[in-house]
């Protein structure tokens, strides 16, 4: 048995007995008006990230295309976009430290605050999304919610074991109060608007 599995069977051989439900989580009037892509758009720009609308049907990636163009490495997690980098075949987190451009699907995003949020299964691996120089990320508009308190009402949270909220890439302005992107993370966040179910018209023909 490894330690990771020992730990976990204690914690669960002395968790206390009974039903302990979750609290209640607030409703607070929302701080954003009733666009929520111009919303999430704007906060996100704030936090350094960028929203682009997805190209036509021959190539929804159209927008972000020079970004992959200049890419030797690309871990994709989404069907819409064939990478050169299998995340199924990655055996361990640290192997991911030489990718380039991942692309994911965010589960959602939060118009008040510019967060998208991934899951275990949207990773795939949970380290590409901080290990990548640059995250391209696909939401569809639909799975907009309009604040944290909206979001925490979604059954990812339950459901999931791992969830977590990105809000634009890495940044600090620890270093002589300047602001730098990447220095804990990815250097770059995009926001590809593209509806779940949209391939590329090659991708449908095959």
């Amino acid at each position: 048995m490894s330690a990771r599995d020992a730990i976990l069977s204690r914690l669960r051989a002395n968790r206390p007995a009974g039903d302990f439900p979750l609290p209640e989580v607030p409703a607070f009037a929302p701080l954003v008006g009733d666009d929520l892509v111009a919303e999430f758009t704007e906060r996100l720009a704030k936090m350094g990230g960028r929203v682009e609308a997805a190209g036509g049907p021959a190539d929804p990636f159209a927008p972000v295309r020079h970004r992959l163009n200049g890419a030797a490495v690309i871990a994709s997690a989404v069907p819409e976009l064939s990478g050169n980098r299998d995340l199924a075949t990655v055996r361990k987190p640290g192997d991911l430290a030489d990718v380039d451009v991942a692309v994911v699907r965010a589960r959602f995003g939060v118009a008040e605050t510019g967060s998208v949020l991934f899951t275990e299964g949207d990773l795939i691996v949970n380290s590409v999304a901080y290990l990548a120089q640059h995250l391209i990320v696909l939401l569809d508009p639909a799975d907009l919610v309009v604040n944290i308190q909206a979001a925490y009402r979604r059954p990812e949270f339950g459901q999931a074991a791992y969830a977590v909220l990105h809000t634009g890439p890495s940044a600090t302005a620890d270093i002589e109060g300047v602001l730098i992107h990447g220095a804990q993370g990815v250097r770059s966040l995009t926001v590809l608007l593209l509806p779940r179910g949209v391939l590329p018209r090659g991708a449908q023909e095959a």
